[in-house]
This record gives structure tokens, sequence and C-alpha cells, in this order.
């Protein structure tokens, strides 16, 4: 298997059908989560809603990256989630989550070797595997967190 089929093998688990690692994925998890639930706030930790929102910012902008846009997603803008009103808002949020990961893993599948190591933009932020690689490492991260909250508020 090529370096690309393997990292895109590994994003699919993650966001869409994998549970080897974790027993769950993004979308395994969010598929019976209601509105009520994301939106529960557990003492001062992020809403699943939240953390939702935070890992679907990076996918979107990136994907705009992938397609040739400019980098124009923002750490401070990370968290700052639309307001969620009703069940059709919230699962439009888990929606969203899953087309970007889709959109995601085929641009991983697409990009050959060369530009898997070249530079992603510009020097300064490393690689495209790096980035890449770093959006495996911040799923998992806050998919753990998702679980544990669900775990406390169900």
């Amino acid at each position: 298997m090529s370096l690309n089929q393997t990292i895109a093998q590994r994003l699919r688990e993650l966001f869409l059908n994998g549970e080897w690692i974790t027993n769950t994925n993004y979308k395994k998890l969010l598929i019976d989560i209601d509105k009520d639930s994301a939106l529960q706030k557990v003492s001062d930790l992020n809403t699943i809603a939240e953390l939702t929102y935070h890992i679907n910012y990076y996918l979107e902008g990136l994907n705009n990256v992938f397609r040739g846009g400019a980098l124009e997603i923002r750490d401070k803008y990370s968290f700052d989630i639309t307001p969620i009103h009703s069940e059709e808002d919230w699962q439009e949020l888990v929606n969203n989550l899953i087309s970007n990961a889709e959109q995601f893993i085929k641009h991983v599948e697409a990009m050959t070797e060369e530009k898997l190591l070249g530079p992603f933009i510009e020097e300064q932020y490393g690689t495209y595997l790096r980035n890449i690689e770093g959006v495996i490492e911040h799923g998992f991260y806050h998919l753990g967190q998702m679980v544990i909250i669900k775990k406390m508020i169900v």
C-alpha cells in the first residue's frame, strides 16, 4: 500500500468506519447524539457540539487549501461555533463534519508521495504529511474527549 493510501486509511478509521484503535469513530459516535446532549455542558469542558465544530473547522480550512485556496483558518476562531437552535442545525454540523472528512480523505488519496513530502504552503508549516498527521493526532485527541463527555452525560 502506498503512503497516501496508508494515511487515507488511517483517516477513514478515525472519521468514518474504524474501530480497532478506539472502538469508535466520529461518525459512529455522533450519529446517535441529539442536539440537547451535544450542547450539554459538563463542568468547564467543551461541549460535544463545540468539539465537533472545532474539528470540522480545521477540515474545512484544509480542504480549501487542498483545492488551491489560501490558508484562512486561525486557531483563535476554531471554537467560534455557529449557534445551534434546532436538531436540524446539529445534524447539519454532523453532516458537514462527515462530508468534509470524506473530501479530506479524497484529497489525501490523490496526493503523490512527492506532494505529501513537500512543503505545506510555506516551509515554516512543515510538509503536507506532517499537517495531515497533525489532523489525525488532533482528531484522536478530541475523539477521546468526546467519548468521555458522552459517557458523562448519557
